[in-house]
């Protein structure tokens, strides 16, 4: 009830505005939310120019590689999701602007009709192509952000949507389990080998047995080359994670 109360006198003093059409009390109102193409497909994390997988969760070429798949909500090239990307990374840090991009997942999943991959209650449907396996347990876990880049920003974006996520459907988070012992230079300007090159090493696990024979989804906001999220599966399953399937809000270059 307080927590109530504070968000409306919070809302009072400092009325929230539309990042599109500046409409009083939304940070996006829902007429400009449904405005934003969500993609029906999901896509082979490797593939350069991302090409659609059924059966798997990616494709025959890229069966080798650590991550199983990547379910990303929808394009990155798309302005409003964009700017509402950089809000929540950088200043002036809109924690907010969590709810509406965890709910571009979750529409993404209810549009895909792929939400039953989450072996729990809130999961109606079962998802028929391209999913992992719900037979063991399952785990939302964050990208971990280096300590001193969290305290700057105030929190690490990924685990915001991350836990959103987890009590969208129902299931366990682990926000420190995953952790980054190297501060890398940001990923940004970097070619795709000078990203592996750069996150190479960066992740740890602190206790496998959290993790042990799990099937994790790894949250993340964007999905460039995926050098970061295979980096990351890579430290889970040799730590003895059964799976890692990323989900992320953007992508880039999908063919939407």
């Amino acid at each position: 009830m307080w927590k109530r109360i504070k968000n409306q006198i919070l809302n009072l003093l400092f009325p929230q505005f539309c990042l599109k059409c500046n409409k009083e009390g939304f940070l996006i109102c829902p007429d400009c939310f449904s405005t934003i193409d969500l993609n029906p497909f999901q896509y082979c994390p490797f593939c350069s120019v991302p090409n659609r997988v059924i059966k798997k969760g990616k494709c025959q070429s890229h069966q080798s590689f650590k991550l199983n798949g990547v379910f990303s909500a929808c394009d990155y090239k798309n302005p409003l999701v964009k700017k509402m990307i950089f809000l929540f990374k950088y200043e002036p840090y809109i924690k907010n602007l969590g709810f509406p991009l965890s709910n571009l997942i979750i529409s993404h999943f209810a549009l895909t009709q792929k939400q039953g991959i989450f072996n729990s209650s809130a999961s109606s449907k079962k998802a028929p192509l391209a999913t992992p396996s719900t037979g063991s347990g399952q785990v939302f876990m964050p990208v971990p952000l280096f300590k001193k880049r969290e305290r700057t920003r105030g929190y690490n974006q990924s685990a915001v949507i991350a836990e959103i996520l987890s009590v969208a459907y129902k299931l366990p988070f682990q926000k420190n389990n995953l952790i980054k012992i190297k501060n890398t230079k940001s990923q940004t300007e970097f070619s795709k080998k000078q990203r592996e090159q750069n996150i190479a090493g960066a992740f740890a696990i602190k206790n496998p047995a959290l993790i042990s024979e799990k099937t994790i989804f790894l949250v993340d906001d964007v999905f460039t080359t995926g050098s970061t999220m295979e980096e990351c599966a890579r430290v889970l399953k040799a730590n003895g994670a059964k799976k890692v399937f990323g989900i992320v809000v953007a992508r880039e270059g999908l063919r939407i």
